[in-house]
């Protein structure tokens, strides 16, 4: 199968890998960084900076791009996929986005003839380089089947929530609805415990051995107590997709006031210049508050 992954970023990357590993797979990857390219030509895949120099008959896609926005770029805009993809090709397209943005999609890629799988992901860079991914999708039962052998390179577990696009969108909001409160809910437990004298490193310890924890609390605190700011996933993530939590909230009229004052926590991160580092770094908001110092700062 001829396939192409839009987007080497931390997940895109990961997924390409395994996708260069799965038997009867020739992978092309786009990415407009240099970089990106240059890495997963040297793991044995074709780096390409444009999704127009996509191999003339690409038989499946997979799309790891930021927003629905540049989804849409990547696969109809004027440099975008569809011209080199073969008749009945199918696409999937695992960037969160709004479910009425995924229902759009979809209705662009049947009208030029090919199928559509709606597959948000979970799992993070480590889950996309172990091939580990949690897929919540939806599709039609051709598009499903057509796209089985490239979700099961890459994921552990591949939900199936039925036919329609943006069933697989919707699961994804809700989702980011908990993993988005959990990190500001980490970031405030250590932001307090160290304003009130608790040594950092101790309270780790302690919350991961008791019944507190919590799996981004587990995985993201680390970052703190390191002070590592690399982006796994970014503050400006959260603040991308703790709005569409709140869109998916109103739109039936449901109130999410959890979700609502993360979003602004990663707002307020993002307006202190820290967008892009790692969403642990929400704690920042929390220390422009308290005047915490947090372990590794000088």
């Amino acid at each position: 199968m001829r396939v192409g992954v839009i987007g080497l970023g931390s997940m895109g990357m990961g997924a390409a890998l395994n996708l260069l590993k799965a038997e009867g797979m020739q992978v092309a990857g786009v990415d407009p960084r240099p970089g990106a390219q240059a890495e997963f030509t040297a793991a044995g895949g074709t780096g390409l900076g444009r999704a127009a120099d996509l191999p003339e008959g690409t038989e499946a896609v997979l799309v790891l791009v930021v927003n629905a926005q540049q989804a849409d770029a990547a696969l109809f805009g004027p440099e975008g996929a569809a011209p080199r993809l073969a008749p009945g090709a199918v696409i999937v397209v695992s960037s969160t986005m709004a479910p009425e943005d995924a229902r759009k999609l979809a209705a662009t890629a049947e009208a030029h003839g090919f199928l559509y799988v709606d597959a948000p992901v979970s799992g993070g860079a480590v889950g996309a380089r172990a091939g580990a991914m949690t897929v919540m999708g939806s599709g039609s039962a051709a598009a499903m089947e057509k796209a089985a052998p490239l979700l099961g390179a890459i994921a552990k577990k591949v939900w199936n929530l039925g036919e329609a696009p943006g069933l697989g969108s919707t699961m994804k909001v809700v989702h980011q609805l908990l993993a988005g409160v959990h990190i500001a809910v980490a970031a405030e437990a250590m932001a307090l415990g160290i304003k009130s004298g608790v040594d950092p490193r101790m309270l780790f310890e302690i919350v991961t051995g008791a019944a507190g924890n919590s799996w981004m609390f587990e995985n993201r605190m680390p970052h703190v107590l390191e002070g590592d700011e690399t982006p796994r996933s970014a503050v400006d993530i959260f603040v991308k997709d703790l709005a569409l939590v709140g869109d998916l909230a109103r739109s039936v009229a449901f109130p999410a006031p959890l979700a609502a004052q993360a979003h602004q926590l990663f707002v307020s991160a993002r307006a202190q210049g820290h967008g892009g580092k790692d969403d642990a770094f929400v704690i920042r908001a929390y220390q422009a508050l308290s005047g915490i110092a947090l372990p590794k700062d000088t």
